[in-house]
């Protein structure tokens, strides 16, 4: 048996419409598949698909608390979404408001990251490493 690789990661969104279109319109995904009650909700869920073909999975949050996190929060920390430069990213994402976290700094394997919260406040990362992009 081998595993192929990772489908999708899932967020659980205040508004699933809005970080949805969030995602769509600042980070280049396109709204791939929407069920209209695929929640055990009942609420939408939209499946997102980025440019190489990756997809997000944007579903209603329930009522549970959500806890203070940090990168090193044990369980699933952040997506990392890879750019080819890194700067012009940065502008880029400055324009659309960003909250930046961090500087950049260098990541572990190589290259350079960097840290923001998306609408919601999940965290994200971009990523420019040589040779990947």
């Amino acid at each position: 048996m081998r595993f192929l690789g990772v489908d999708h990661p899932a967020l659980a969104a205040n508004d699933v419409e809005q970080l949805a279109t969030w995602y769509c319109e600042v980070l280049g995904y396109e709204k791939w598949f929407h069920h209209p009650t695929g929640s055990p909700q009942g609420k939408p869920v939209w499946m997102l698909k980025a440019p190489d073909g990756t997809l997000l999975e944007i579903m209603p949050k329930d009522a549970t608390p959500r806890p203070e996190r940090t990168t090193w929060t044990p369980g699933w920390s952040h997506v990392a979404f890879r750019v080819a430069d890194m700067d012009a990213a940065i502008r880029y994402l400055d324009t659309h408001g960003i909250n930046w976290t961090s500087e950049i700094i260098n990541a572990i394997g190589g290259g350079k990251v960097r840290n923001a919260l998306d609408p919601d406040g999940n965290m994200i990362q971009i990523l420019e490493r040589a040779g990947l992009n």
